[in-house]
């Protein structure tokens, strides 16, 4: 079965093929570390992770390599150091935690590098100086700026004219640029900043130029996979194509290109600027399942926009406990080993299609609830594990996902011995039998919901 992958820079939907299958490499951009991360920007964190499951799925664990940088020194992280009086790295390191965190509680799976800008200060300034040197950028004022028409190709992966690209983009008209489209490589620190030594002056790198050099550095110059928010196609991935391939004598930085689409809020894109956000971290805070966030993000075709609110989320959790449920019913049942997860899985090889696959996980999941014999049962639990593992879900224990792990067993005992006498007393249509039952249920502080696969409950007091 051939994995195909929507390229940006084709516009096609192509089969993968790595360049070495014992080494498959992937980086997606990361984010800038000064506040806690909306949920826009943890789409392609899931995307990507389920990207990841795949890769190792498909070449072995221990065949694939994934970057996610972290860009730990930037204006905004200047700001927050300065009004707390710390250092930079405090801001940085405080909510590259925050990410982490957040980013596990999603089941999101630890990446293979997670390099940042103040580490590979010396891998930059060496990429600038090659850059300089072989006239592909030039230093002026303190700067040093890559001059987009040294490099013909330039403006080609986005596919339009360098002046249409300067109109929709925000361009920074400075007397040290040659050409308005010249980009920055090393900027001076302003007094105050933080900097670092080069040839060319204290200062700090651009915002490209560092995604390059840490995957030269952690990746090697071409890899297979580089992926992103739709936003950064330009001018960030347009501009790190052009710096790359100009310092590694015109090789391609990426072979295969993917982009998630926005994420929006009442139709408009999430963006700390607009103020239309909503972090995970706070999301957490709450209450609120990382698993159902997950779930949500991953309820549209990831290149599509998706539009984020709470109903999403009630969907989500929804889902989830239609599916907990089916598990917990199964509770004495062992899954099979070594189960293949089937439909999930033909579902994410056509291009990520996760709303597919969490419908073919539903049918799954309604196999094993309707499956009448130990093998059967163990068959199916065993697949929609396996499944549910490739999407990142399914990742909990099902009493703990009901709040239910803490709750007496005889109790436990008693309120499912009620609700399997009132799915009897259904079934028989006694239905003034049922809703006693309910009532009696209710008294004790359950909450039911009937649902396709069965009864779910949780105590209104855990």
């Amino acid at each position: 079965m051939a994995l195909k992958l929507y390229d940006t820079a084709s516009r096609t939907k192509r089969d993968f093929v790595p360049q070495d299958e014992g080494r498959v490499t992937l980086y997606v951009c990361g984010p800038t570390v000064y506040a806690p991360a909306h949920v826009g920007n943890f789409r392609p964190e899931v995307v990507f992770d389920v990207l990841f499951r795949v890769l190792r799925h498909r070449y072995g664990e221990d065949q694939v390599l994934f970057a996610r940088n972290f860009t730990d020194v930037d204006d905004k992280i200047n700001a927050a150091a300065a009004r707390e009086g710390v250092d930079i790295s405090v801001i940085s390191q405080r909510f590259t935690k925050i990410y982490l965190d957040d980013a596990a509680a999603l089941n999101v799976l630890p990446k293979t590098f997670e390099p940042t800008a103040t580490g590979h200060m010396d891998h930059i300034v060496a990429m600038i100086e090659r850059l300089v040197a072989d006239g592909f950028a030039y230093a002026e004022q303190g700067h040093v700026l890559f001059s987009v028409k040294a490099y013909e190709a330039y403006g080609g992966f986005s596919r339009r004219p360098l002046e249409d690209m300067l109109a929709g983009a925000r361009v920074e008209v400075a007397p040290y640029k040659r050409d308005p489209g010249d980009f920055v490589l090393w900027k001076p620190a302003k007094p105050g900043e933080p900097s670092w030594p080069s040839p060319f002056g204290d200062g700090r790198p651009g915002w490209h130029i560092e995604c390059s050099a840490m995957i030269e550095s952690q990746l090697g110059e071409t890899i297979d996979i580089h992926g992103g928010g739709v936003d950064l196609v330009f001018p960030h991935h347009e501009n790190e194509i052009a710096q790359s391939a100009c310092v590694h004598g015109g090789k391609a930085l990426a072979n295969y290109w993917l982009h998630n689409g926005f994420l929006s809020m009442n139709d408009e894109k999430m963006s700390k600027s607009e103020g239309n956000i909503v972090t995970v971290h706070e999301m957490l805070a709450r209450g609120i399942k990382g698993e159902s966030v997950r779930y949500a993000l991953l309820s549209g075709q990831y290149r599509a926009p998706l539009d984020w609110d709470n109903l999403l989320l009630e969907r989500a959790l929804k889902s989830l406990d239609r599916l907990y449920g089916v598990l917990r019913r199964l509770g004495a049942v062992e899954a099979a080993s070594g189960a293949e997860p089937g439909a999930v899985l033909t579902a994410l090889h056509d291009d990520l299609n996760t709303p597919k696959a969490l419908a073919a996980l539903f049918e799954i999941a309604g196999r094993a609830n309707k499956a009448g014999d130990k093998d059967t049962q163990s068959a199916a639990k065993g697949e929609l594990l396996a499944a549910g593992s490739l999407l990142g879900l399914l990742q909990e224990d099902p009493d703990a996902w009901f709040g239910l792990d803490s709750v007496d067993p005889d109790e436990r005992a008693e309120i499912d011995a009620l609700i399997e006498a009132r799915a009897e007393a259904r079934k028989a249509k006694d239905f003034a039998r049922a809703d006693e039952i309910r009532d009696t249920l209710t008294d004790k502080g359950v909450q039911m919901e009937d649902s396709p696969e069965g009864s779910i409950w949780r105590l209104s007091r855990s």
